[in-house]
C-alpha cells in the first residue's frame, strides 16, 4: 500500500475487530507455548543443578541463559496478547456507539441495547473507555488533513473555501448532516423535469476494475446520467447507473444538476436530479424490486446514498468519488467511497460514520489528492473526477485485499447476455431563475 493512501472500513474503524480479537486469541495460545517451552528449559535447569558432572558441562551456563530469556519472551508475549485484546474491545466499542447513533432515529430500542452493550464491554477494564475515546478524537483531529494548506503561498484557501461551504450548509440548517441516519427517506416533492435518452450504445462488456468503472460516465454534451441494461441469462435485467456531480453553479433553472438540488439533497429533500435519475431508470426499464446499482461523483453521491436507503430498486452497490454525504447501510450492502482529505465537496460528510457502514467487503480509501499548494487549488482539482479516478488507479496498483469485494460484482456482470447503454439529459420543465455559469 502507497503511505499516500489509506484503505480502511470506517472513519475510526482502521480494522476488522473480529480479526483483531482472532489475532488476539492466537497469541494468547502461543504465550501458553512459550511460558511451557519456560517451565521446560527452567525444570531441567534446575535436575541438572543437583549434578557436579552437568555442572561441569560447558554448555550448563547457556541452559540457564535460555531458560532467561524464554522467561523474557513470555512475558512480552502476555503483554502483546493483552494489549491486542484490549484494541480489539476499544474497536468494538466505536463500532458500537456509532451503530448506536446511526439507528437512533428508527430505532431508538436498538440504539439503547448497542449503548448498553458498548457499556458492558467499558466496564470490564478502564482502559477500554479511554482508548475508544482517543480513538475518535484522534479520528476527528485528523479527518480533514491536507485542507489547510490548500492555496498559493500557503494561503489556506481550503480554510476559506471550507469556511463558505460549511457556511452554507450551516446557513440552511444543515449542522452534522454528513451522516445519513439509517431510516432517513426524503421529503416534499421534487421539482418537474423532462428527461430525454441522447445516445445509446452496446458495449463489448463491463468494466473489470473500479479505475475503468469511473471511466463510463456519460460523455455527450449535456448528459448527466448513464444506464447500462444487462441482460442475464435467467431473464432478468439488471441496471448499473453512472450520475454526474453538479453541472451548474446556478439555483433552480433548467439544469437540475445545480447548487439548488445539492441544498435540498442535503437537507434530505428530494431533488430534481434525484427525479431525473429515477425516470432515467425507469426508461432503462428498471422496475420496483429490480436490482439497480450506482457509481456517483459529488452531488450525485447524495443521490446514489438517497437510492441506496429509500428507493424502489434493490440496490446492492454503491461507490461515490467525492461525496458530501455518507449513507447508512445495511450489511448486505457494499459500499466503496473515494475521499480526499483536501477535498472541501467531501470535506462536508464530516469524515463520515466512525464506525463505518455497509456490508463488511465495504471501504473508504482515502489520500490528500493534492499535497503542493498553487494555483491549481482555486479549481478545485482534488475534486474533479479526473483526481478521483487517480485515485483508483492507485488503489488498483495497491493489490489490497479490500478490493476483491468488488470481484464477484464484475463477475456477475460479466455472465449478461447482452449489454444496452443509453445516456440521458435532463431539464427542469419550469426556468424557475436565472442561472448563473
Amino acid at each position: 500500500m502507497s503511505d499516500d493512501l489509506d484503505v480502511r472500513y470506517g472513519g475510526a474503524i482502521m480494522v476488522d475487530t473480529a480479526v483483531v480479537r482472532d489475532v488476539g486469541a492466537r497469541l494468547v495460545t502461543i504465550t501458553a507455548s512459550v511460558e511451557a517451552a519456560w517451565g521446560g528449559a527452567s525444570r531441567a535447569y534446575a535436575l541438572l543443578m543437583g549434578s557436579a558432572a552437568c555442572r561441569a558441562w560447558s554448555e550448563f551456563d547457556a541452559l540457564g541463559r535460555v531458560g532467561g530469556r524464554w522467561n523474557v519472551l513470555h512475558a512480552e508475549f502476555e503483554k502483546i496478547a493483552s494489549r491486542t485484546l484490549l484494541m480489539a474491545d476499544a474497536y468494538e466499542v466505536v463500532e458500537l456507539r456509532a451503530q448506536a447513533a446511526a439507528v437512533a432515529a428508527g430505532d431508538p430500542t436498538l440504539a439503547d441495547e448497542l449503548r448498553d452493550r458498548a457499556d458492558r464491554i467499558s466496564e470490564s477494564d478502564e482502559r477500554i473507555g479511554e482508548l475508544a475515546d482517543r480513538l475518535v478524537a484522534e479520528w476527528s483531529a485528523h479527518r480533514f488533513d491536507g485542507l489547510g494548506v490548500q492555496g498559493p503561498a500557503g494561503s489556506r484557501l481550503g480554510g476559506a473555501f471550507g469556511a463558505l461551504l460549511l457556511g452554507f450548509g450551516m446557513a440552511a440548517g444543515l449542522a452534522r448532516t454528513g451522516v445519513i441516519p439509517a431510516g432517513t427517506v426524503l421529503r416534499g416533492k421534487a421539482d418537474a423535469v423532462t428527461v430525454t435518452p441522447v445516445k445509446t450504445s452496446s458495449p463489448s462488456g463491463p468494466p473489470t476494475s473500479l479505475p475503468e468503472a469511473l471511466r463510463r460516465f456519460p460523455t455527450t454534451a449535456g448528459a448527466q446520467v448513464k444506464v447500462e441494461r444487462y441482460a442475464m441469462p435467467d431473464g432478468t435485467n439488471r441496471f448499473v447507473a453512472y450520475a454526474k456531480g453538479t453541472q451548474s453553479v446556478g439555483y433552480g433553472g433548467k439544469e437540475p444538476w445545480d447548487m439548488k438540488s445539492n441544498k435540498e439533497l442535503y437537507s434530505g429533500e428530494t431533488s430534481a436530479s434525484y427525479q431525473a435519475t429515477i425516470d432515467a431508470l425507469k426508461q432503462a426499464g428498471a422496475k420496483e424490486g429490480d436490482r439497480v446499482d450506482i457509481f456517483a461523483h459529488s452531488q450525485a453521491g447524495m443521490i446514489a446514498s438517497h437510492l441506496a436507503m429509500g428507493s424502489e430498486f434493490d440496490v446492492r452497490v454503491e461507490v461515490t468519488a467525492g461525496s458530501p454525504v455518507e449513507p447508512t447501510l445495511d450489511d448486505d450492502q457494499l459500499l466503496v467511497q473515494l475521499r480526499h482529505t483536501d477535498d472541501l465537496v467531501s470535506s462536508l460528510a464530516g469524515g463520515g460514520s466512525p464506525g463505518g457502514t455497509g456490508s463488511p467487503d465495504s471501504f473508504t480509501a482515502e489520500r490528500v489528492g493534492d499535497p503542493d499548494p498553487g494555483l491549481q487549488d482555486f479549481t478545485l482539482r482534488t475534486h474533479m473526477l479526473e483526481s478521483y479516478i487517480e485515485t483508483a488507479e492507485m488503489l488498483e496498483e495497491s493489490g489490497d485485499p479490500r478490493l476483491d469485494g468488488l470481484d464477484g460484482f464484475w463477475d456477475e456482470l460479466g455472465e449478461a447476455e447482452d449489454i444496452e447503454s443509453t445516456e440521458y439529459h435532463a431539464e427542469r420543465v419550469d426556468d424557475g431563475g436565472d442561472e448563473c455559469e
